[in-house]
């Protein structure tokens, strides 16, 4: 039974550490823009702040698209 208790505990530090990643892009986010003087909350900025903070790591590109090649890289 220990063994199911650990995973618990490993699932629940996740999602504390999900929870703060959460709390900490908001709150980044919201200082930011009050610093930019904003008069509302730019709600489209708070989920991709959220959206990073919960995967930082951008998708890797499968290369160029032909509309963006051309003849200096091409190749």
């Amino acid at each position: 039974m220990k063994q199911g208790s650990r995973s618990m505990e490993t699932g629940d530090d996740k999602g504390v550490i999900r929870r703060q990643a959460i709390v900490t892009a908001l709150a980044a986010e919201l200082e930011r823009q009050a610093q930019a003087g904003a008069s509302r909350i730019d709600v489209e900025a708070l989920a991709e702040a959220v959206d990073k903070a919960l995967d930082p790591v951008p998708p890797v590109s499968e290369g160029r698209r032909p509309s963006e090649l051309n003849a200096t890289n091409d190749g």
